[in-house]
């Protein structure tokens, strides 16, 4: 089983967060922050990952440091089940439709973190939530877990829209990046014949 477990505490949050990367969608999350729990269960759902994670933070100022935090667990706990990344297809890419919003999403699990982000969002809050957090979780997951990733908005209005299927598009695009490639043989996937290592 290729899994994680971090346990991150801070001044401002205290966050757990168990992860399978070859789970089947489980999906256990209470963050204080409705709608990115609402977007936890679009990874789990659609990334086939059993996610369980729960935060405390101060979210009486603002959910900017739990949102933060929970994507920074995240990723830790992604580069954790990941290892040495041996076997993986390593990259991986989706559009996934919602009404009219489309949005792309491409990924390399690289040990490189970077993030190319192209969201639009005309509203500033969907519900509480600052529509401004998004990059601000994806940012976090890159940085933690090592990836190159790249997300660009090809239409849309609706930020609901916009966001959801920017969600689900990364989601199909880690399923596809961190499964196992039987023609592999547990090798690792590079010609150089090893991948960086998030936080070594």
């Amino acid at each position: 089983m290729r899994t994680g477990e971090i346990h991150r505490v801070t001044g401002e949050t205290e966050v757990r967060v168990k992860l399978n990367l070859d789970g089947s969608g489980l999906c256990q999350v209470g963050t204080g922050v409705p709608f990115l729990d609402h977007m936890l269960h679009q990874i789990a759902s659609h990334g086939l990952l059993d996610l369980e994670i729960s935060a405390k933070g101060d979210t009486h100022i603002d959910d900017h440091h739990t949102n933060e935090d929970v994507g920074i667990a995240v990723g830790q706990a992604l580069a954790q089940a990941l290892a040495e990344r041996r076997g993986i297809h390593r990259f991986g890419h989706f559009v996934a439709p919602l009404d009219e919003a489309l949005v792309q999403v491409a990924l390399d699990c690289s040990g490189r973190p970077h993030l190319s982000y192209g969201l639009q969002i005309p509203a500033q809050k969907i519900g509480s939530y600052d529509t401004e957090l998004v990059k601000e979780f994806f940012a976090a997951v890159a940085n933690n877990a090592g990836l190159t990733l790249h997300i660009r908005q090809l239409d849309g209005v609706n930020s609901h829209h916009i966001v959801e299927a920017c969600f689900k598009a990364f989601a199909r695009s880690l399923r596809l990046a961190v499964e196992l490639d039987p023609r592999r043989a547990g090798t690792v996937p590079s010609s150089k014949g090893v991948l960086e290592r998030a936080g070594s």
